[in-house]
């Protein structure tokens, strides 16, 4: 059989193949994630029975570690079994578990006739996983319930959250943005959840917890501050414009993920010249999303009015030259190590604050006491705004 002739038979053996193996892949994830949550469910009704004895918990955990780790290895210590623990208690609707040993039994032992009747939890919660694909269960699916697609790894990252709803808002962005348990590792270190919430009223912080990150309108799309601690630049006075940008190149893969979804790159220091002057834009990108355009123009120093009237060109030149009838108006973003919020309100105005922005770019995970001082101080210049008016 030639290459070509057996080709068709190949891609469609060789989707088999990939299907199978993403589906036995999500059921050992499925597995592992139900097994450390019953054996977390062990562990707080044994200590609930001996609760009168002091110090009984710790010591019930310290001799099953060591019993543990001696046929299973050392996945099974102390610091673990805690874990699952905690994995219990903090999600106490994941599977849908209910107390009794009916499910214990079921998921050790396999469905019998006592336990394969209509209806039944464990056979249900087993089968789910397996049986409906990612793209369905994610139709019913809601935080604190069990998906398919996040690993005990997943997990296990997620119980450092400790704000629920910040928790949901990582599960959820998990889900829609495909994230690996390094990315959503990532994310979480760079406080994600904290810098959306920055421009967020009570509804907009209700929102992210149960939706999630949406996209609707330019302002959604941009973080302020946007974190780029994995170009592994110092943080110097010396820092110039072109290494900046040579760095956010060489890890343009993390540098998306930071923007968010929905970005594409499109061109680095693209010129245009007008009238025999040239120009030269930093990075270009297309947003799949809101279906337009997006300028990036890099600086290392404190924002200037000047440089708020260059990204105007930009943006203009691209709204009049390039924008097609399918796209929407071009956004212009300014990424800078510091900036003064008056001087883009009035640099700006009512109209174009709605297309250009300007956020601080951080070289270092921000800690969460910075980000509660960029709050204090956004509140302050929102106070001052509303005395004047």
């Amino acid at each position: 059989m030639t290459t070509k002739s057996k080709s068709p038979l190949y891609r469609r053996i060789r989707q088999i193949l990939e299907s199978a193996q993403a589906r036995v892949a999500r059921t050992v994830n499925t597995t592992q994630v139900v097994a450390n949550r019953l054996i977390g469910l062990e562990i707080v009704e044994e200590e609930q029975r001996g609760r009168r004895r002091a110090g009984y918990g710790e010591r019930l955990l310290r001799d099953l570690a060591e019993a543990l780790q001696k046929e299973y290895g050392l996945g099974y210590g102390l610091t673990n079994l805690k874990l699952f623990k905690k994995f219990y208690l903090e999600y106490p609707g994941l599977t849908g578990i209910q107390k009794g040993h009916a499910v214990r039994d079921f998921f050790i032992l396999g469905p019998t006739p006592e336990t394969s009747g209509k209806g039944h939890a464990a056979r249900d919660l087993l089968s789910t996983p397996a049986a409906i694909s990612p793209a369905q269960s994610n139709k019913s699916w809601q935080p604190g319930v069990l998906h398919a697609n996040l690993s005990w790894t997943h997990y296990r990252t997620l119980l450092r959250v400790e704000k629920p709803e910040a928790r949901a808002f990582y599960e959820i962005e998990s889900l829609k943005n495909n994230w690996s348990a390094r990315e959503l590792e990532r994310q979480i270190n760079s406080l994600l959840y904290e810098r959306l919430a920055l421009s967020k009223n009570k509804k907009g912080l209700l929102k992210l917890a149960t939706k999630g990150h949406d996209v609707q309108r330019p302002a959604d799309v941009f973080k302020d501050p946007i974190v780029i601690e994995f170009l592994g630049l110092p943080e110097s006075s010396k820092l110039v414009e072109t290494d900046l940008e040579s760095a956010l190149i060489d890890n343009l893969q993390t540098f998306l993920l930071e923007l968010g979804k929905g970005f594409a790159f499109v061109a680095r220091q693209e010129r245009l010249t007008l009238d025999g002057d040239h120009f030269y834009i930093d990075l270009v990108f297309y947003h799949t999303v809101l279906k337009c355009y997006v300028m990036i123009d890099l600086k290392t120093g404190k924002l200037t009015h000047q440089d708020l009237g260059q990204l105007q060109l930009y943006v203009n030149y691209y709204d009049r030259e390039r924008r097609t009838p399918g796209d929407n108006p071009t956004l212009g973003l300014i990424l800078c190590a510091d900036k003064n919020d008056a001087v883009v309100k009035y640099t700006l105005g009512p109209e174009q604050e709605k297309t250009i922005f300007a956020s601080r770019y951080k070289l270092y995970l921000p800690t969460e006491a910075e980000l509660k001082a960029e709050i204090r101080r956004e509140l302050k210049v929102l106070h001052r705004e509303r005395d004047r008016s």
